[in-house]
């Protein structure tokens, strides 16, 4: 097996992944050296069990939300100096076996933000959830000027500079409003196809409420004129 990374880390956002993060843990670090979670204000064991399996732990003493736990990871990455960084989810939706895919695209190409993609064989993805990704998928990609396939993917690396200034929303709108903020930057973004993994975890996202959040954004990132 190849030597794990030591010019790019893993941030992982958790709430409340206690049982989980610490097998993604483990698995992450065959591929990279450094792997950083943010616990978001967890009540259960979510830290220790993060910690036990040899990552870096950031804690919020209060849940704050995922755009929240983001900027918290950002801003540690530049702190330490890593190249760049990957960010992906607690809950075994982002198979770690994927992180050498990045990192070849991005040291072949050098873009500075890829993107997992789930939609070029979407097989086994609920199909309403499909659904929703060709849709939000196409209308940021037209606001961005650039096709980005997966947008809805959390599953991305970014190279550590281009995130200097970025502050997103605090909940599930944060990651389009980041891609969004980046693209009015005039920076490049790409793609790396990812596995398709849906199991028995429940999701954090709440249809309705985020879906409202993220027109929100969407009308004040064009009243901003980005």
């Amino acid at each position: 097996m190849n030597t794990p990374a030591t010019d790019c880390c893993v941030l992982i956002p958790g709430y409340h992944e206690e049982g989980r993060i610490g097998a993604v843990v483990r698995e992450v670090l065959q591929y990279v050296a450094a792997v950083v979670v943010i616990d978001d204000g967890s009540t259960d064991k979510t830290a220790d069990e993060a910690r036990d399996a040899g990552a870096t732990v950031l804690v919020h003493e209060v849940n704050k939300g995922k755009g929240a736990a983001l900027e918290t990871g950002f801003t540690w990455a530049r702190e330490q100096g890593f190249d760049c960084l990957i960010t992906m989810d607690a809950d075994g939706q982002h198979a770690p076996g994927d992180l050498p895919g990045f990192l070849k695209a991005y040291r072949l190409h050098g873009t500075p933000v890829l993107i997992g993609n789930r939609m070029d064989d979407p097989v086994g993805m609920p199909f309403v959830r499909r659904m929703t990704n060709i849709y939000m998928s196409g209308l940021l990609s037209r606001h961005m000027g650039q096709r980005v396939p997966d947008t809805q993917n959390g599953y991305r690396l970014y190279k550590t500079d281009v995130l200097e200034g970025i502050t997103c929303g605090a909940r599930f709108d944060a990651e389009s409003e980041i891609l969004l903020t980046l693209a009015g930057r005039g920076v490049k973004m790409g793609a790396v196809p990812i596995q398709v993994i849906y199991g028995d975890e429940k999701s954090k996202i709440h249809p309705v409420r985020d879906t409202v959040r993220f027109f929100r954004m969407l009308r004040r990132k064009r009243q901003e004129g980005e």
